[in-house]
């Protein structure tokens, strides 16, 4: 079978999939062009996709009888995926979840350190020169110690990200989801199905949930609103949960204190206004950006489509 790899991957990633398969390595870390979606579904077997590869619906009209028979997505996340379309012409589509919960949870603690301890400010101070030495009221920040986080979304990320702040920061854990349920080594979370009521609660706001046509602008004017003005936003999710027009205006005008991004809503453009303040932290989508974790990410890609090829369930389908 012939497995068609959207972009360079770790070598062991690359060995295990030359070991099943006959594969071809695109070399360019950019996003597929339709024309090479097109391609790539009518002349490989396997597809292996990633974040800002579009198979959307056109795509597949474009393409009515592929050659290809599965989408093999790097990635927890397969919102660039299209899958009632992309099934509905005959592929199967998998992804990549539990590899990449702790890495990203970790990232979601480095943007709430960063955001509420203004670290990217005081560092961008220092290499300016400006530094003229301490003083007792220096950039005083937020003491993440004993506060509320509301974590937007209860999953695997989102329940690691409750561990690491509650047990080592001391924080008080709510969370909103559909069904709010006790969270195993977590007893004290307290859920809600009100968002409003969630982000008016907490300190600092951790957006957690899946990207789907129901979270789209989950956080907009009305949400930013809701939350207090000394409050945090964090994003370790995707870009188009948060509005950023919204957020843009909410943070200008001081209806929140600051925000921690990893992902942008039209990434990898950024907007100049977040670009232009101080009290936003931006990182470039670093959320599994770890040796260990994209190799394992790669890994379980391959395995579903080892699956695949030999006829079996696939580990990770979608």
């Amino acid at each position: 079978m012939k497995l068609f790899v959207s972009r360079p991957l770790p070598q062991p990633v690359l060995d295990a999939a030359l070991a099943e398969f006959d594969v071809t390595v695109r070399p360019s870390n950019l996003p597929l062009t339709e024309a090479e979606m097109h391609a790539a579904l009518t002349d490989y077997d396997i597809v292996l996709p990633t974040l800002g590869d579009l198979f959307k619906a056109p795509i597949f009209a474009a393409c009515p009888s592929p050659r290809a028979k599965m989408l093999a997505n790097f990635g927890v996340g397969y919102n660039h995926i299209d899958v009632a379309a992309a099934k509905s012409a005959g592929l199967l589509v998998s992804n990549t979840p539990g590899a990449v919960t702790d890495a990203t949870a970790d990232i979601a603690m480095t943007l709430m350190l960063m955001s509420a301890r203004r670290a990217s400010e005081g560092e961008r101070m220092l290499r300016a020169g400006q530094w003229q030495g301490w003083h007792p009221t220096q950039m005083l920040g937020l003491h993440l110690s004993g506060k509320t986080l509301g974590i937007v979304g209860m999953g695997r990320i989102g329940q690691a990200i409750a561990k690491r702040a509650h047990f080592g920061f001391d924080m008080t854990i709510r969370y909103y989801a559909r069904t709010p349920r006790e969270i195993a080594g977590l007893p004290d979370a307290v859920g809600t199905t009100d968002l409003t009521e969630l982000l008016g609660q907490s300190d600092v706001v951790v957006i957690a949930v899946p990207a789907t046509p129901d979270t789209y602008h989950l956080i907009d004017a009305k949400a930013l609103a809701a939350m207090q003005p000394h409050a945090h936003l964090i994003n370790i999710a995707r870009g188009d949960i948060v509005s950023e027009a919204a957020l843009i205006d909410a943070l200008q005008r001081g209806q929140i204190a600051e925000a921690g991004l990893d992902v942008y809503e039209f990434e990898p453009k950024v907007p100049p206004e977040l670009i232009a303040m101080e009290n936003v932290v931006l990182l470039p989508h670093l959320g599994t950006a770890a040796l260990e974790v994209r190799t394992q990410m790669g890994l379980m890609a391959v395995e579903n489509a080892v699956a695949f090829k030999h006829g079996h369930a696939l580990p990770n389908g979608v």
